[in-house]
């Protein structure tokens, strides 16, 4: 009997059942006596051995359904370390979880800080196997993640939405995606949904050009604008703030739900045109996976569940040139993938006339 460990970390997004589906059917298929242990939320259950023995009808029916039949919860990093308000050391439960089950190997779906932990795990002697989840795209050493392209399948079709009201009423809209440090979610939905003007964390944006933008649409006839905001959009005034500096300026100046809405009161404010904010919010991580990343989910899972199989552990299945191959787990920790400003998909949408606030 060959015992894998699974669990799915951090938050949830449309993929990740479809992604267990791929590990769980062709490690059946490939191994003649396999038994997977599922954790329950995550490292948590890890911690805990609070797990339960899957079967496989259990990866039945799930290639569509979205979130985790696991659950999931956040566990970060930086406290990995840290003692628990009972003492608790993390790291040696989870070891001792592992070593207790006799687990071959631990199968980990996870954004950033679920890989840096699955990273340290591998530094610490477990067999550790990876898979790339996130809506953000941040991965570092994979081209996509899974869960992304579901992501922007809703969030552009919240800006398709949005288009026909605004029309309407010959407003300004902004919507809100989320992606706090990178904005390949924003970009992309951006991009198919329409936008006007797209804001994301990796280009400070200059408040005059946005208005500029603004009013060039205005004076060329067209009635409304859209904007398509990063959660961690920031301008090139506060952009050049130490992170003290910025919080206090938060603490001592206007309070806004968000930056949408700090930007919406500043473009009202200097030219009068009503403003809306729409935030699709966690919308954005739910509903079924898109075609896209089923496919790309069950060739992840299949992938990984053949690195077992090679007993190939301290990897993170990844994306590469549209193959799929495999990435060490330490080239991945800690590392985030930005969009690069001087990129060929920023230089083109500024062709067609998107402004990034920047010039």
């Amino acid at each position: 009997m060959i015992r894998i460990g699974m669990l799915t970390s951090g938050g949830d997004c449309q993929s990740l059942n479809a992604t267990m589906r791929g590990v769980a059917k062709a490690l059946y298929r490939m191994m003649d006596d396999v038994e997977i242990i599922g954790f329950e939320d995550g490292y948590k259950g890890l911690i805990h051995a609070d797990y339960r023995v899957m079967k496989p009808e259990d990866f039945s029916g799930i290639l569509t359904k979205g979130g985790t039949i696991l659950g999931t919860s956040r566990q970060p990093f930086k406290l990995m370390r840290v003692p628990d308000e009972n003492g608790l050391d993390k790291v040696e439960a989870m070891k001792h979880t592992y070593r207790k089950l006799k687990l071959e190997c631990l199968v980990v779906l996870g954004g950033n800080g679920s890989q840096k932990t699955a990273n340290l795990l591998w530094e610490e002697g477990l067999n550790v196997v990876s898979l790339p989840k996130t809506i953000d795209n941040d991965l570092w050493g994979t081209d996509i993640t899974f869960g992304f392209q579901s992501a922007v399948d809703v969030a552009s079709n919240a800006i398709d939405c949005i288009h026909t009201t605004a029309a309407s009423h010959g407003r300004v809209f902004i919507v809100e995606v989320m992606g706090h440090k990178v904005g390949w979610l924003t970009l992309y939905a951006g991009i198919a949904g329409g936008a006007d003007i797209i804001l994301l964390p990796e280009i400070p944006y200059d408040l005059n050009v946005v208005i500029d933008a603004l009013k060039t649409r205005s004076k060329n006839g067209k009635k409304f604008s859209i904007l398509a905001v990063a959660e961690g959009a920031i301008s090139k005034e506060d952009a050049l703030l130490t992170k003290k500096e910025l919080k206090e300026k938060k603490k001592n100046g206007p309070a806004y739900p968000s930056v949408a809405y700090e930007i919406g009161a500043q473009i009202t404010e200097k030219t009068g045109q009503e403003v809306r904010v729409t935030v699709p919010g966690h919308m954005q991580r739910g509903g079924q996976p898109c075609a896209y990343d089923r496919v790309l989910s069950t060739r992840l899972g299949a992938e990984a569940a053949l690195l077992i199989k090679n007993k190939e552990y301290g990897y993170m299945a990844a994306v590469k040139n549209n193959e799929v191959v495999k990435t060490p787990l330490a080239e991945v920790a800690g590392k985030l993938k930005t969009v690069d400003p001087a990129s060929s998909i920023i230089r083109e949408a500024k062709m067609t006339g998107i402004s990034f606030g920047d010039e």
